[in-house]
């Protein structure tokens, strides 16, 4: 544990209201500095990070903190008349510090401003940092996705408070905003933990804690240290996993051994019994089987503790699971025209199983772009001049970039069946199962989801559509996937017989899905 702890788990459990359990008696602590929060989707991350901030409460143990503790959520979600002061989260302070210089002296709105007179001024530089004007009534909705997470962030370096905890902050950020976030990670104050998949981000980090199968593992170093301990550690393990299991063979090997010696004994035994008399070959027998008992029950002994030590070692082996991604074969033939994305009067046509990257800088209208091609209600005109994408197909399965084509207050199983009413329960259950969805999670309301099992029910829908869809549209499809899955869902589309459009800032991703084309937004 680290010296003067920021924030303390003590004995921490936590189940949800169908009595899936999350975390159960997890010890740990942050100390003060920057942590990297990091395991595989459905582990628990999320939820804890809720936790510590009070969106959850414990089902046992305890939290304590050393102070205040501010958030970024995973998925931002502001109401539709927010302005930028409002996602800063700052609009009392400013309406107060606004009336106090309109005349107005009313006590409430000074105990409202505190010590926060320059607040416009250093909000106005905050913005700037971020590459943005110092409009403070600006509408959200205007902004993109990864222009929003800049401001929510900027808003918890003005509140100043002495721990924070940011879920997946590089989500949909562009190579420019990427930057200014990780400048406002290196120097960050106080107690930071950055819950990520995201391996640059996790090289600012100072330690890493990996939230596996229930426990935690703090490790002293960034992201690419922790896993070269892991693999080294692993590589131990591996030659332990051999070892015994040679151990093991040959303990058996050894075992059968005996058992065919003692059974010739016996024969033997019971042969040469025939020409004693009784009494002797009774004590014989006896004094016989009493050396056999000895003899298997030894053998057996070290068998048994040759397979317990085998299985020991195979237990401390990594061997997590992932997703299986099916996609359907929609059938599309190669003469097919799918779409046409005209970019500044210059038009792509998009045909048969093409695969189209969608690229540029945060607030170029990406997102815009797939609205207008999947036909959003209410979809806007495109910022760019001459620009827009109209579909040439009806069967489009569409991955919006915040997961929010999921009904929060519907299960998960009533939402997946909302794409496939004439599919079975039980077929969606086995089918869910696949995307690591299982028991009474698919029953849980999707508001409780965490942002990668929201994207495993959300492409589950997909999958399970009938008719298939012959275009996916996927808006950063690999936000909050940890890393195997990613893998899972690359060779899932490379399969994929459909066409496909993409919006991604991780260009690993796009360069391993053997693009057609790419279509840059400037």
């Amino acid at each position: 544990m680290p010296i003067n702890p920021s924030v303390v788990l003590n004995d921490l459990s936590f189940a949800w209201p169908d009595g899936t359990v999350a975390l159960s008696h997890l010890t740990t602590a942050f100390g003060r500095g920057r942590t990297g929060l990091v395991g595989r989707n459905g582990a628990g991350k999320s939820t804890l990070v809720r936790l510590v901030t009070g969106r959850l409460h414990p089902t046992s143990g305890t939290i304590t903190t050393s102070g205040p503790v501010d958030h970024l959520p995973q998925r931002l979600q502001p109401q539709n008349d927010d302005a930028v002061a409002d996602l800063l989260r700052i609009r009392p302070t400013l309406t107060a510090l606004r009336a106090i210089l309109g005349g107005d002296a009313a006590p409430e709105h000074f105990d409202a401003v505190g010590d926060d007179w320059d607040l416009e001024e250093r909000t106005a530089a905050a913005l700037d940092g971020i590459g943005l004007g110092a409009d403070l009534e600006r509408p959200v909705s205007t902004l993109s996705g990864g222009q929003a997470v800049l401001v929510a962030v900027a808003g918890i370096r003005l509140r100043g408070l002495p721990i924070a905890f940011l879920d997946e902050p590089t989500n949909n950020l562009d190579r420019r905003a990427r930057s200014m976030l990780l400048d406002m990670v290196d120097d960050w104050p106080g107690t930071l933990v950055v819950v990520s998949h995201d391996r640059e981000l996790l090289e600012h980090v100072d330690e890493v804690a990996e939230l596996r199968a229930g426990g935690m593992t703090v490790f002293g170093g960034t992201f690419s240290a922790f896993e070269e301990h892991l693999a080294v550690q692993q590589a131990a393990v591996e030659r332990e996993v051999r070892v015994a299991e040679q151990r093991h063979r040959t303990e058996k090997r050894q075992r059968i051994e005996a058992e065919t010696k003692i059974a010739r004994r016996a024969r033997a035994g019971r042969k040469s019994a025939e020409n004693m008399p009784k009494g002797w070959s009774d004590e014989r027998r006896k004094h016989a089987e009493q050396t056999a008992g000895r003899l298997r029950a030894g053998y057996a002994g070290d068998e048994a503790a040759a397979l317990t030590a085998k299985h020991d070692a195979e237990g401390r082996l990594r061997a997590d699971e992932s997703i299986h991604v099916e996609l359907p074969d929609p059938d599309v033939p190669a003469s097919r025209q799918i779409a046409t994305i005209t970019l500044r009067g210059r038009a792509t046509i998009v045909q048969g199983p093409e695969r189209i990257a969608v690229a540029g800088d945060n607030g170029l209208g990406k997102t815009t772009l797939l609205e207008q091609l999947v036909g959003v209600p209410g979809a806007r005109a495109h910022p760019l001049p001459d620009t827009t994408a109209v579909p040439h197909v009806d069967r489009i399965g569409y991955l919006p970039q915040r997961k929010d084509s999921l009904d929060d207050a519907l299960s998960v199983l009533e939402n997946v069946r909302r794409d496939a009413p004439h599919v079975p329960p039980a077929e969606v259950r086995n089918r869910l199962a696949k995307f690591l969805v299982r028991g009474d999670t698919v029953d849980r309301p999707a508001g409780a989801l965490s942002g990668g099992e929201r994207f495993r029910v959300a492409l589950a829908s997909l999958v399970l559509a009938d008719p298939p869809p012959q275009l996916l549209v996927l808006d950063e499809p690999t936000n909050d996937l940890d890393l195997t899955s990613v893998d899972q869902l690359v060779d899932a589309l490379r399969a994929y017989r459909g066409a496909l459009v993409v919006v991604s800032h991780d260009e690993t991703f796009l360069d391993r899905l053997d693009l057609t084309t790419r279509i840059e937004l400037r």
